[in-house]
């Protein structure tokens, strides 16, 4: 497992680490549900160094990659960004990319436990381009600050400047004897949100003001536990929970977020476009209402049936602070899309309802 950079930092503040993808992180630091209320009511810092960064550099790297992702990273000024999909030849999900056009690179952002097999994707595809692919991760931590508060905290901070506003800007700030910090405007919880990528030596420097500001407006060090918690809510699929190498992106709802389709050919393009053409995809992503005395969360994989025949997967699966109710996202055929279709949810404990909802959850009764 690879350790944190802050691991003695987060212990001595009650950390309790897990690993994701073989990278160490923080699970929680003891109030799963207090730290849950700051990342959707105020504001959160996580440490999300588990991330995976790689930067490809070179002056062929704009074509090479637009090659390989999904996205029309011609499009892009320099500080602007994107969501892309990085595909095989069939079309299916290699991983999701959050893409930063920098002045003399491009900063790849992904889930953790995917930085060797993408690193090694794009050097399989490097024949004759003048292109280097370095792996970020030991130089620079990945700080993020979530919330509605995020951007207040942010302004309060001399070196933060102006957060950029649009999504996936970003802007380099320079701190004396600290080196260059990369904040990116990236909500990650379905409101506001900004990554901060920190030079290793300067993590506990940074680490320690942004704690500070966002204590100073109710916020607090958050943990992996409420990060997932507040990212199902907002309904935002996760590569290796919720999508993987048997998904095409518009299965996921990333066609309109994660493709272009005016750019030109790229690994996979040809699958995608003919999906667009002639027909949909026989399964989605869909949100589902549980049942509220469930005695047991399904895993993923549990079937969702309809007059016994199996018709979907459960895919996450949380009790949310927010809804107060049993929230999970599953992929459903085609014949069940419909709101407020119901399907039963059959676990080891048994089976149950489960109802088609709609994406991003919203607030709703359970039937008397």
């Amino acid at each position: 497992m690879n350790r944190l950079e802050l691991h003695d930092w987060h212990q001595r503040h009650g950390a309790t680490f897990i690993e994701v993808g073989g990278d160490e992180v923080v699970d929680h630091y003891g109030e799963v549900l207090a730290e849950h209320g700051c990342l959707t009511a105020t504001v959160g810092l996580l440490d999300l160094s588990l991330r995976g960064r790689l930067c490809v550099l070179g002056p062929d790297r704009e074509r090479f990659l637009q090659g390989q992702l999904s996205q029309d990273l011609k499009a892009l000024r320099p500080n602007q960004g994107c969501l892309a999909a990085l595909l095989t030849a069939k079309g299916k999900l290699e991983a999701d990319l959050n893409v930063y056009r920098l002045a003399d690179e491009h900063l790849l952002d992904f889930e953790p436990g995917q930085r060797e097999k993408i690193a090694q994707r794009l050097a399989r595809y490097v024949i004759a381009e003048d292109v280097q692919v370095i792996d970020a991760a030991p130089h620079y931590g990945l700080l993020s600050l979530q919330g509605p508060q995020a951007e207040g905290v942010l302004r309060r901070l001399a070196w933060a400047g102006t957060p950029p506003t649009q999504r996936y800007a970003h802007a380099s700030l320079l701190l004396p004897q600290l080196g260059a910090v990369y904040l990116v405007n990236q909500p990650r919880t379905g409101s506001c949100g900004y990554d901060l990528y920190v030079p290793t030596a300067a993590l506990e420097t940074v680490a320690g003001e942004l704690a500070a500001a966002a204590a100073r407006a109710g916020g607090r060090w958050c943990g992996w536990q409420a990060l997932e918690l507040a990212r199902v809510e907002a309904a935002i699929p996760r590569y290796g929970v919720d999508m993987d190498e048997s998904t095409l992106p518009p299965e996921a709802g990333l066609e309109t977020r994660a493709i272009s389709y005016t750019k030109g050919c790229y690994i996979g393009q040809e699958i995608i476009a003919r999906l667009r053409t002639y027909g949909q995809v026989s399964r989605a992503l869909r949100g589902l209402r549980l049942e509220p005395d469930l005695p047991q969360l399904p895993a993923p994989g549990d079937p969702l049936l309809q007059a016994g025949r199996e018709v979907g997967k459960i895919t996450s699966a949380i009790v949310s602070p927010a809804r107060r109710q049993n929230l999970a996202l599953g992929y459903v055929r085609r014949e069940v899309f419909q709101l407020g279709t119901e399907l039963r949810l059959r676990t080891l404990a048994g089976e149950s309802a489960a109802h088609v909802v709609t994406l991003p959850f919203e607030p709703f009764p359970f039937p008397t």
